[in-house]
């Protein structure tokens, strides 16, 4: 089938998008030249940072805004994102802004794809403050290439260099950081877990730049405790990503006039972010866990974070059971490279659907199947599956597990819906799972 949308350019679509944005910006009267708009824009991580730097201003006694992968806020008024955006069209992007302002909100925390950066959708945002968790592997069936992927995050760092009071907020960590902060800002943080923050400050534009490390870290399975100077901070959320977010979190923070102990107090309230390392409340003694890792990367760290789980149990002999797929008309290279990871990481891997949009489920599935294979150790019909049926394949995985193991179901998070040609058929992952485990099991299951 062909699409009416692949018969013009990307480059003449964005100078549409463009011309919609610059109309919209109008139309609603320029809305965040009123707010402080925060941008956090990355790979992975940022629907998370993007609920920690709300949590921080809110308890600040900030009134905030936030437009994310998972949710909407204004004010105390929140309601979920089933638009499977994340980043909104430039209508509907100012009509959430002047909505922000009318509500007499101070600030607006937004995530900002590289495709939003690409198109224009952001033209004519006043950004106050860019953040960038890191650059992985994604978005390659459109940006062509990981430069380029990189240069449309960028745009989001450009953006704010306009603005004379601008802050830029730089993950050390991650490769190239010195691409982001070569660009003029009012303030710059860099922050990372284990950084050489001199190799960054020995450049000129660089010699003001404020290093966050965390230190001290101490990581336990469902939660983190780690140093900022000398402030104690707690995290209800286990793994070194998520420290990382913390500390993006926390640049934001600092440059906003929030001290260090208001934001430690601010963090340890959050209690688990819908779809990231979220638990399943079970009888059956299972670790259940739902995350959104759609990356290779963030797949590699999630069951890097799960192995040291299982590690750390008195009784070692826990299974890992994945459940996992990858989103239709998206880089396609990357589904072998998530195969091989997984099935490096678990005992037991059930490829399944997940959003297939336009393509064919099944070849989807097989192109993951082929990485999954790779590991002499996984034979299909023995400890892997292909089960397009994706409410079957939770199942499946539930009636292998015997008490003790960790069932992982990643790719969809807390999305409300799947994306199956035009339509959107309502899926929710924690809601199906709590439903098939009041199912009758068999196998492995009680």
């Amino acid at each position: 089938m062909v699409y009416i949308k692949n018969l013009f350019p990307q480059s003449l679509k964005n100078i549409y998008h463009l011309f919609q944005a610059i109309l919209a910006n109008f139309c609603y009267g320029f809305p965040s030249r009123k707010l402080k708009v925060i941008g956090v824009t990355g790979t992975n991580g940022k629907t998370t940072t993007v609920q920690m730097i709300a949590k921080i201003l809110d308890e600040a006694g900030k009134k905030t805004a936030v437009a994310s992968t998972i949710n909407f806020k204004i004010g105390k008024r929140e309601w979920a994102n089933d638009t499977k955006l994340t980043t909104f069209s430039s209508w509907r992007l100012q009509k959430f802004l002047r909505q922000a302002v009318q509500a007499g909100c101070e600030y607006a925390v937004i995530e900002v794809t590289s495709h939003a950066l690409d198109q224009n959708r952001v033209w004519g945002i006043n950004f106050l403050v860019a953040v960038i968790t890191n650059v992985t592997r994604e978005h390659l069936d459109y940006h062509g290439t990981m430069e380029k992927y990189a240069e449309a995050k960028e745009k989001l760092f450009a953006m704010v260099s306009k603005n004379p009071n601008g802050v830029g907020v730089v993950n050390l960590g991650m490769e190239k950081a010195e691409d982001f902060l070569r660009y003029d800002a009012g303030e710059k943080y860099g922050y990372g877990i284990k950084v050489q923050s001199s190799k960054f400050k020995v450049q000129s534009d660089n010699s003001k730049l404020k290093v966050i490390e965390a230190k001290d870290v101490k990581l336990n399975i469902d939660n983190s405790k780690f140093k900022i100077q000398n402030s104690k901070f707690f995290l209800n959320l286990p793994g070194e990503f998520n420290i990382e977010n913390t500390l993006a979190a926390t640049c934001v923070g600092l440059s906003q006039g929030v001290g260090l102990e208001k934001i430690s107090e601010a963090l340890a309230k959050i209690k688990g972010v819908p779809g990231r390392m979220e638990r399943i409340e079970n009888d059956r003694g299972l670790e259940i866990i739902v995350d959104y890792a759609v990356t290779p990367d963030s797949l590699e760290k999630l069951y890097g974070l799960i192995g040291e789980i299982r590690e750390r149990r008195e009784s070692g002999d826990a299974r890992i059971i994945a459940v996992f797929g990858a989103c239709g008309e998206r880089d396609r290279g990357k589904r072998p490279i998530m195969g091989e990871v997984v099935a490096r990481h678990a005992d037991y891997c059930i490829v399944t659907n997940e959003d297939p949009y336009g393509e064919n489920p099944r070849q989807i599935i097989n192109e993951i199947f082929e990485g999954v294979l790779r590991s002499d150790l996984k034979k299909e019909g023995n400890n892997t599956f292909r089960i397009l049926d994706r409410r079957k394949a939770i199942k499946k995985a539930l009636q292998i597990a015997k008490p003790g193991d960790i069932v992982v179901v990643t790719g969809k998070g807390a999305e409300e819906t799947m994306a199956i040609g035009n339509e959107r058929i309502p899926w929710n992952d924690p809601k199906v799972i709590r439903e098939v485990l009041g199912e009758p099991m068999k196998e492995g299951g009680q």
